[in-house]
């Protein structure tokens, strides 16, 4: 690997090195996604602390398994359609759906964090924006069971991405991890900042600082 590769991807990993709007630009985000103004007012407002221990976070779900943040995808909203098909239905093109059912079988997706296309349903997953256990760790483990299956299916953190990208950010925050795709850096720090707001979590001051890189370049 090259010198400039390894650069490149230290950059990625350390969550700088982004020139927002460069790279391939999306902007599309879920609907309630406040704007890059509002986003960093919310953010010189979130508390800034030290990340919470893990203990008591189970996500599994499984015999018997604690399954904090309720079962993979619940309809939250009764309109009888799970949140993980809800979710594909909005970010695909061409979608088609099960005979009957809300599920969906086909569609196209134009990947945000990596400006690739993707055209096989199976490769695509449901990144939380913030992740379940970031949640946790920052305020969540003291909601009630309720409060915390009402986040996790919340539409406003919930974005359709390639699966490979999904399993490589795992629970990492932006000062850790943000989308390989400069262009969708703006939007992403958007849709995380608010999340954090709409729920009172807090930052971690480094976590908090690179979010403020990101939105000072944001228009």
């Amino acid at each position: 690997m090259s010198r400039a590769v390894l650069v490149l991807v230290a950059l990625v990993v350390a969550g700088c090195g982004f020139a927002p709007g460069q790279g391939t630009p999306v902007d599309k985000v879920p609907e309630g996604t406040v704007d890059t103004a509002t986003a960093r007012v919310q953010l010189g407002a979130l508390a800034v602390a030290e990340p919470g221990g893990m203990d008591g976070y189970v996500r599994d779900c499984d015999n018997g398994a604690a399954c904090v943040f309720g079962r993979p995808w619940s309809d939250v909203d009764g309109d009888g359609c799970d949140q993980r098909s809800q979710v594909l239905a909005r970010d695909l093109v061409g979608v088609v759906r099960k005979d009957g059912r809300c599920a969906v079988k086909e569609g196209t997706l134009h990947d945000p964090y990596t400006g690739q296309t993707v055209t096989s349903v199976s490769k695509v997953q449901i990144d939380h924006v913030v992740p379940l256990a970031e949640m946790w760790r920052s305020g969540a483990a003291g909601w009630p069971p309720e409060r915390r299956v009402q986040a996790a299916n919340d539409l406003r953190n919930l974005v359709a991405v390639q699966g490979k990208v999904n399993q490589d950010k795992g629970d990492r925050t932006p000062d850790e991890w943000m989308p390989p795709n400069p262009g969708y850096a703006c939007p992403y720090a958007r849709i995380y900042v608010g999340v954090k707001a709409a729920y009172g979590l807090s930052v971690r001051a480094s976590e908090r600082a690179a979010l403020e890189r990101v939105l000072a370049g944001c228009p």
